[in-house]
């Protein structure tokens, strides 16, 4: 299968061309950008010099729709929008890394992105591309909606525990962080060297455009959970989310038992890792991997279970998703070109 990325300059879209470069499936066709066409890969990603030979190509729809099959939309909120129409109506497959068909309330989209929703005829025929739990055969899936980088390491901390109905959902309370590039590549005064190293920041207090997100996959999961308490920290490192989760219990449980729930769970996912109880996942054991590592604590006296689950932003919440989902779209391994080994130390 021939694949095109647009956006192809943004961390995801670089991280995808590392994944894809390699996949045995796939060929990477065109690589395009809105602002840099004509130019060499390389000379915005001096790493991929050798490796990738492809240049910049501006965003022609008709040209990408008679070269390619498939189309990853790496690009800012609002641009996906108004481009994903014009690929789906030539006949393309479109896995969109945007936050522009995540939800399906366009109204709420407005409310938190401060900007106009995509097309509804679109946006309901999209599917949120959370792997793990996708409940349906998506090879004749037009468009996949990739799940955001907070949303992906919560939603997969919290599953078990609410789709069994194992706890209070009014008490769900989630304190997440991250490294710096889940802002993207443009500089701001929030990411820069001098404002991040040796600092720890809370942002987007009550406003995190995931907040929605993970409130409409939680209620699809379960009606009766309620809008949650999501808090965002940027933290002086690279790359990584780390997610910890609170809530209370409501049935007569135990350590083992919540342990086995999660084994049970995600034991015919790959990516999903529970760790032995009593150890507990930090980002670095799943750097540059599309896994996803979890383990949690009970405590009694406060009947209150604890989830910590940590991602690499750029692969499990973004581009490594992203070829997954592409991978259950083609109807093979979904580990095909994703088995990289965790870059450690």
């Amino acid at each position: 299968m021939k694949v095109a990325i647009i956006g192809a300059t943004g961390y995801g879209g670089a991280e995808l061309i590392r994944i894809l470069k390699n996949h045995p499936e796939v060929s990477i066709h065109s690589i395009h950008s809105s602002s840099q066409q004509g130019k060499s890969i390389h000379e915005s990603y001096p790493h991929l010099q050798t490796v990738v030979g492809h240049t910049l190509e501006d965003i022609d729809v008709n040209k990408i729709a008679n070269e390619v099959d498939l189309v990853f939309t790496a690009t800012p909120s609002g641009i996906s929008s108004k481009l994903v129409p014009e690929l789906l109506n030539k006949g393309l497959k479109v896995i969109d890394l945007s936050g522009d068909y995540r939800l399906k309330d366009t109204t709420v989209y407005k409310e938190w992105y401060k900007k106009d929703a995509g097309d509804e005829h679109w946006l309901s025929g999209a599917v949120y591309g959370l792997t793990e739990w996708l409940e349906e055969d998506i090879s004749d899936t037009k468009l996949i909606s990739n799940p955001g980088c907070f949303a992906t390491a919560t939603l997969l901390g919290l599953a078990p525990l609410v789709k069994n109905k194992v706890i209070d959902n009014h008490s769900i309370i989630i304190d997440a962080k991250t490294g710096v590039t889940g802002a993207g590549r443009n500089a701001s005064a929030m990411t820069h060297f001098s404002e991040t190293n040796d600092n720890l920041k809370i942002y987007k207090v009550n406003e995190h455009q995931h907040t929605p997100e993970i409130e409409q996959v939680l209620s699809n999961w379960n009606t009766e959970v309620s809008p949650v308490t999501f808090s965002t920290h940027l933290i002086p490192m690279t790359r990584g989310i780390m997610s910890t989760m609170y809530a209370d219990v409501t049935k007569e449980t135990n350590i083992d038992q919540l342990f086995e729930l999660y084994q049970e769970s995600y034991q015919d996912n790959y990516f999903v890792r529970i760790k032995e109880q009593g150890i507990f996942p930090s980002t670095k054991e799943v750097l540059g991997t599309n896994f996803c590592d979890i383990s949690l604590a009970y405590d009694e006296r406060t009947n209150r279970v604890t989830v910590v689950s940590v991602i690499d932003n750029l692969m499990k919440g973004a581009a490594g998703q992203a070829v997954q989902n592409m991978n259950k779209i083609l109807g093979i391994d979904e580990k095909s070109g994703l088995e990289f080994v965790p870059v450690y130390p």
